[in-house]
């Protein structure tokens, strides 16, 4: 195995467990617990699956620049010189990131105070946040696996 693929395999492992991660969620996870649970179970459940998820798209988070500038080091001679498509991912990693750091800093804290004071209220409208922005996020990281996988310029 060459430096490149390992950090080749590296980075697409990392981008498949966030993106992959989130569209579980978004597609399978979310609907199952609405179809069983009523609002304060749903509320109890997304308090315990979004730190558990969150710890791996730490570990993505970390991951994907790493490797990402691995590559551009073993393919290119800097960035400079890196296609547009990937100058173009790198843009949507940031903004990934952003959105998901608002959603671990601001969103998850006031979903789980809501459902520590049996706020559901307060919770649904926590989690109605949580959901919009993992929408978006996941929106931008299906983004990437396209434009990663078209590779458009080459």
């Amino acid at each position: 195995m060459t430096a490149f693929s390992t950090v080749y395999t590296l980075h697409l492992l990392a981008a498949l467990v966030w993106v992959g991660g989130m569209f579980f969620a978004w597609m399978v996870l979310r609907p199952a617990v609405i179809a069983a649970l009523e609002g304060p179970s749903r509320l109890k459940v997304w308090v315990q699956v979004f730190p558990r998820f969150f710890a791996w798209v730490w570990a993505a988070v970390v991951l994907l620049p790493i490797t990402g500038i691995g590559m551009i080091h073993l393919n290119f001679t800097g960035f400079e010189t890196a296609p547009r498509y990937v100058q173009i991912m790198m843009g949507l990693y940031v903004v990934m990131v952003a959105l998901f750091l608002r959603i671990q800093s601001l969103q998850l804290p006031e979903l789980r105070r809501a459902v520590e004071a049996e706020q559901w209220a307060e919770g649904a409208a926590a989690l109605g946040n949580i959901r919009r922005l993992v929408g978006i996020n996941l929106m931008i990281g299906l983004a990437v696996v396209i434009l990663a996988a078209a590779r458009p310029g080459l």
